[in-house]
């Protein structure tokens, strides 16, 4: 299997050669009262930003420095050793992230189906979730991506999605299952996986868990790099909050149009969220973007994914996926209700490679 083109910033960080982006974060000083208003903690948040993207640019200079150098494996790992031992801020602009995203849960609007229930209250919206979080399983993932194995998967219950063809219904369909997450044990769970061997933190279906995901991220001790692993409808205002947190969108593009996602997934305005989120991550991040092929849907999604992905995210590791299966409530859309066939399968590569997608993982 070739290596990746791209998140090359990620694989320094799996290799300690780099601070993981929230490392970062926890190292800038922010003034700020957690009851303030929320115009008021946005501000401060911008503010801070600019500290932050100022340190950021200021470490990867060093770090392209070091890599001139023969023996530069040996100095990025000084240099990250270095950075890592200067004490943390308190407060944080990571903390004044934990603060803004609880304010955000008061009028929810953690992804683009804006509901604005008090979830902090006991008030649920689309995603059927209070502020509670829960999590089915975690454990080392051995089928993921090649550059993430082995990847500590955290899959959450919940999803603001309702994919007819989803493969871990029993997971979203039942929010109120599984184990409510303590974010301090979870962190020290996380820890402990990274000493174990674990190249990352995988958070599966973070949307409706911002703020567990950032509470979680904020008690971490080793340097791991954070991977979101969503479907990409989180709002703006989410997308603000992860800068700085998130080292690789693992993002799901599933549709082509927006008449799709309605269809299958039961969302609205599928393109107007996630292209402007795929392409934010693109510049504060890096992404390594999924692609499930569905039968049938070649010229409607396939085709216009990876044209618009070429023009507009070019620099991104692209997953083109074979795993469908008609399970769950897939049955009922005839269209949908069988696998791919072989000439799919190699009309879907060709349509990918004729777009010019450099970075393809098939």
């Amino acid at each position: 299997m070739a290596a990746p083109k791209y998140l090359k910033r990620y694989l320094r960080v799996q290799r300690n050669e780099l601070p993981a982006l929230f490392k970062i974060s926890e190292r800038i000083p922010a003034e700020f009262e957690a009851d303030m208003p929320l115009e008021e903690l946005w501000a401060a948040h911008s503010q801070e930003m600019d500290k932050y993207r100022i340190l950021r640019k200021e470490l990867e200079t060093e770090a392209l420095r070091a890599l001139a150098y023969p023996d530069a494996s040996d100095k990025l790992k000084l240099l990250t050793d270095g950075f890592l031992e200067l004490e943390k801020a308190s407060p944080s602009l990571l903390d004044l992230k934990v603060a803004i995203v609880d304010q955000v849960l008061e009028n929810c609007h953690a992804c683009e189906r804006r509901c604005g229930v008090s979830r902090k209250a006991g008030e649920k919206g689309f995603c059927r979730l209070t502020d509670v979080s829960r999590i089915a399983s975690e454990f080392l993932h051995m089928g993921e991506e090649p550059e993430l194995v082995p990847s500590h998967t955290i899959f959450f219950t919940g999803c603001v999605f309702a994919c007819v063809y989803c493969q871990n219904w029993d997971i979203s369909t039942f929010p109120d299952s599984g184990t409510e997450v303590e974010p301090r044990k979870l962190a020290k769970l996380i820890d402990v996986r990274r000493l174990h061997g674990a190249k990352n933190v995988n958070f599966v279906t973070p949307t409706p868990h911002p703020h567990t995901v950032l509470k979680t991220v904020r008690e971490l001790s080793e340097n791991t790099p954070i991977v979101w692993n969503s479907n990409m409808y989180h709002s703006p205002e989410i997308a603000r909050l992860l800068e700085g947190v998130v080292d690789v969108y693992l993002g799901d593009f599933k549709y082509g149009n927006d008449a799709c996602a309605r269809k299958y997934s039961k969302v609205k305005n599928y393109l107007e969220v996630v292209r402007p989120n795929f392409e934010f991550a693109y510049e504060t991040a890096e992404i390594l973007l999924r692609h499930l092929v569905l039968p049938g849907h070649l010229d409607c999604c396939t085709k216009p994914i990876a044209e618009w992905v070429s023009e507009h995210i070019p620099r991104v590791r692209f997953n083109l996926m074979f795993q469908y299966r008609p399970v769950y409530r897939a049955m009922e859309y005839p269209e949908i209700a069988r696998g791919l066939t072989f000439e799919e399968e190699a009309e879907a590569i060709e349509i990918v490679r004729g777009a010019g997608i450099e970075d393809l993982l098939i």
